[in-house]
């Protein structure tokens, strides 16, 4: 069977177009069709947090989800954090607090981060913390994860105060 569907999707402000099998996983379409291998396949049961993207504002993991399920949506991958060269608020925390060691988490991490930042209020570090239990990482010991979280809040929510947003 050769059944495939046609999706449009915009991916990090890029509008692209596709036939793809109904069940091509958005980590793979965006992996292998895309090229955006930002994107990590740790667990592939939706477990480790390392596929995360953002879909629609709303963090999801990539490996649970059909591409044909996208269709007509706007999606950030690791790759759209940064702009212009410029490296984005949670992405310099992240750097400036050690909050990678190998890097296999850090996109997911990073896209789970910004979900967080964006919805809830982050007012101790355990809140930080437990929004990120889905998230897991071997290398780092979590509390510099929680520090760069922290630290970026503050970044994103001050400029969003300058930029109107």
């Amino acid at each position: 069977m050769n059944e495939t569907e046609h999706i449009r999707v915009t991916v990090n402000g890029e509008v692209h177009e596709a036939d793809v099998p109904p069940r091509l996983t958005l980590g793979d379409f965006l992996r292998e069709h895309l090229g955006l291998v930002g994107t990590h396949y740790g667990c592939e049961h939706g477990v480790c947090g390392a596929c995360t993207v953002i879909l629609d504002g709303d963090s999801v993991r990539s490996c649970l989800t059909f591409a044909v399920q996208v269709d007509g949506t706007e999606i950030t991958t690791v790759e759209g954090l940064a702009q212009d060269g410029e490296l984005h608020p949670l992405q310099e925390a992240f750097w400036k607090n050690h909050g990678l060691q190998c890097g296999f988490c850090t996109p997911g991490m990073l896209l789970s981060a910004l979900d967080i930042i964006r919805k809830y209020p982050l007012v101790d570090d355990n809140e930080i913390r437990e929004h990120l239990s889905g998230n897991l990482c071997r290398c780092t010991g979590y509390q510099n994860i929680v520090t760069a979280v922290r630290e970026a809040a503050v970044v994103i929510r001050e400029g969003e105060k300058f930029s109107g947003a």
